[in-house]
């Protein structure tokens, strides 16, 4: 390998390596913003992983949501019973279901708000920092994030099937 071609490598990992340390630092700083927003809202960390995965995909199934979350079912119970004692989602008969017993969860989008204004100062700072970025770049940021995460979820499989 070239001299050249040498200092492209050790530049690209140099860079690769810089993109992994950013990722783990916003990692830890928006599991600290939502413990944070947890414990405003008297919610614990995967009450609110929990409560987000509803809002995005739901209703679900208590056991959808459980596969979703990485959790046991009966863990999910408690879960569940927590988010609707605190009037955050509602459990629902399910009407296409065979089994009269089986249950869907709902969020209640009455909530939201709460939510929102909690988050609204990282909502405006991200608005600020997408801002500085054209159209074009944008795309490469949200198909470089939208691959990261199916990645992440790719390894969190591997390592929950052993």
């Amino acid at each position: 390998m070239s001299s050249v071609g040498s200092a492209d490598a050790r530049r690209r990992r140099r860079s690769a390596t810089r993109i992994k340390e950013a990722m783990r630092e916003l990692n830890n700083q928006l599991a600290l913003l939502n413990h944070h927003v947890g414990v405003r809202l008297s919610l614990r960390d995967v009450d609110l992983d929990c409560l987000d995965l509803i809002a995005r995909h739901g209703p679900l199934s208590p056991g959808a949501l459980a596969r979703r979350a990485g959790l046991h079912p009966a863990t999910m119970t408690g879960i569940l019973d927590r988010l609707q004692r605190g009037g955050w989602i509602v459990r629902e008969r399910d009407p296409d279901a065979t089994d009269r017993r089986s249950v869907t969860v709902r969020a209640l989008r009455e909530r939201n708000g709460e939510l929102f204004q909690l988050y609204a100062g990282m909502n405006a700072t991200m608005d600020q920092i997408c801002a500085g970025y054209d159209e074009a770049q944008l795309e490469v940021i949200a198909d470089f994030l939208r691959r990261a995460g199916e990645a992440g979820r790719r390894a969190t499989e591997e390592l929950a099937e052993g």
